[in-house]
């Protein structure tokens, strides 16, 4: 018997924007990436539009955070960010509009999620799974955590993935380069 293991044409994608937050981005975010971060932001818009008009999915998987949670391993690690609720945790610049205008549309979502991973505790590769999504496309920050780590998982899940190094950020240089580097040697992924 011959399997068809070629990929289908016209399956659908789905663009992650994983955690452009204010806290992460903005000048005065508790944990900013900083100039980097803000100069990705009508790239990842453009994107977003781009996904949405193709009647793709776009997913924002969003940090949350509650003040002072001692079970939570980033207490330990990072000032407090994302508090559910807070300024820090409202989307940054054009994003937040943008969403706004397009939370209503069943291909526009945006959940929480607790863990650096976007899969991590959430119900994201249900919802991929679901739709049929074929390929995984990564943006928002920070290059060498959040997208890391979701990229990891993806991968782990044999999602083929892209990620669009116009827009992601983080807070180094060399954290950026060595991210980018290893989800291509590492995690086969497409740079963009």
């Amino acid at each position: 018997m011959k399997l068809n293991i070629h990929r289908r044409k016209n399956m659908p994608k789905a663009l992650l924007i994983i955690d452009y937050t204010n806290d992460f981005v903005a000048e005065t975010g508790a944990l900013t990436a900083g100039a980097p971060a803000q100069a990705i932001a009508d790239r990842i818009v453009a994107l977003g539009e781009q996904f949405r008009r193709a009647q793709d999915f776009v997913y924002l998987p969003t940090d949350v955070h509650v003040a002072g949670d001692p079970y939570h391993p980033e207490t330990k690690l990072f000032p407090p960010h994302n508090i559910r609720g807070s300024w820090g945790r409202q989307l940054y610049g054009s994003l937040a509009p943008w969403y706004e205008q397009h939370q209503a549309e069943q291909n526009v979502t945006l959940f929480d999620k607790t863990r650096y991973s976007s899969f991590a505790g959430t119900p994201l590769d249900l919802w991929l799974r679901e739709r049929k999504v074929d390929e995984v496309h990564l943006v928002g920050v920070c290059t060498d955590i959040c997208v890391l780590h979701t990229a990891v998982d993806a991968y782990n899940l044999n999602y083929p993935l892209v990620i669009h190094q116009d827009a992601v950020a983080t807070f180094t240089p060399g954290g950026q380069e060595w991210a980018l580097n290893h989800f291509k040697t590492a995690l086969n992924a497409t740079i963009a």
